[in-house]
């Protein structure tokens, strides 16, 4: 495999690879960022929101570690009502209160974005999934429906090579380190789309944001955490929920999901069979998280 480069080609990389079916397929600069909003908290944290979208219901929808808003649009653009996303305490302009942070504390945030906005529909990606599992420890009929995708951890620590990969992101972003961040987050792109226009986009983009906005130092326990004290502690949660997860993805083993499903009441699982879905399955992602949620 061609090896990775940083600084970027001038023209935007190779053009000898393409991206999967429903990828990007530019390496044109992204559109840019919507404005968003800073909105008071019952918690005092205050957090960026953005609202897309009109009516009922209200689906609210939680990122992942060191993502943030423009990673979780892409699974609206289908979902009817009004869609509510934010960034999570430490993340682009949302408040950094003293750390460390807990599980807990992101469950607050997004209880806090779910309340202010009556949403009674819920999606969570990785750590927002964590986030979400915790909430609903406490309440679980706080949601009519549920979407939980790629979900990374749940009273089981995450592993050496996760707990690796986190903390070296968290590290380069601390250090303003761009070519440790650009391998770093190289390896959210699936070998096939490294080195591409497509790709060189998407690490232009990240790197941009996450060295512009930075990402707290009260993150930094969250990888060797877990978001419950006990899995079993959802079995009263009846809301119908699907589970997303993919094979072979280090940071989101397939068997987390597996027990998330297993132990949720109502729960379909779907498993597809190479990570990087939001590269290769796009088009079927959305379509899936639009019809459970739709329906």
């Amino acid at each position: 495999m061609r090896g990775f480069r940083w600084p970027p080609p001038p023209d935007g990389g190779p053009r000898t690879w393409g991206p999967g079916p429903g990828a990007p397929r530019t390496g044109r600069p992204a559109l840019p960022e919507p404005e968003t909003e800073l909105v008071a908290t019952p918690h005092g944290v205050s957090l960026e929101r953005l609202v897309t979208g009109t009516g009922d219901p209200v689906t609210v929808f939680a990122h992942g570690l060191g993502s943030g808003i423009a990673t979780t649009r892409p699974f609206g653009s289908g979902v009817t009502g009004r869609r509510i996303f934010f960034q999570f305490r430490g993340h682009g302009r949302s408040d950094s209160p003293p750390g460390p942070w807990s599980y807990l504390d992101l469950a607050r945030d997004l209880r806090a974005m779910a309340d202010l906005s009556g949403a009674t529909r819920a999606f969570g990606a990785s750590l927002g999934a964590g986030a979400l599992c915790r909430l609903l420890a406490e309440s679980p009929e706080r949601f009519e429906k549920l979407v939980f995708f790629l979900p990374a951890v749940l009273d089981t620590p995450r592993g050496e090579v996760a707990r690796a990969r986190l903390t070296g992101l968290l590290d380069a972003v601390a250090e303003g380190d761009a070519s440790a961040l650009a391998d770093a987050v190289s390896l959210e792109l699936p070998p096939s789309v490294r080195n591409t226009p497509a790709g060189w986009a998407y690490l232009r983009q990240r790197l941009d944001q996450l060295l512009r906005d930075g990402l707290a130092p009260g993150l930094a326990a969250l990888p060797g955490q877990v978001a419950l004290d006990d899995a079993g502690s959802l079995a009263t949660v009846t809301a119908p929920a699907l589970v997303i997860a993919a094979a072979d993805d280090d940071l989101h083993p397939v068997a987390v999901a597996e027990r998330l499903a297993a132990v949720l009441p109502n729960a379909t699982l779907h498993v597809y069979d190479r990570p990087g879905v939001l590269w290769t399955e796009r088009a079927d992602l959305r379509e899936r998280v639009s019809e459970f949620l739709n329906g």
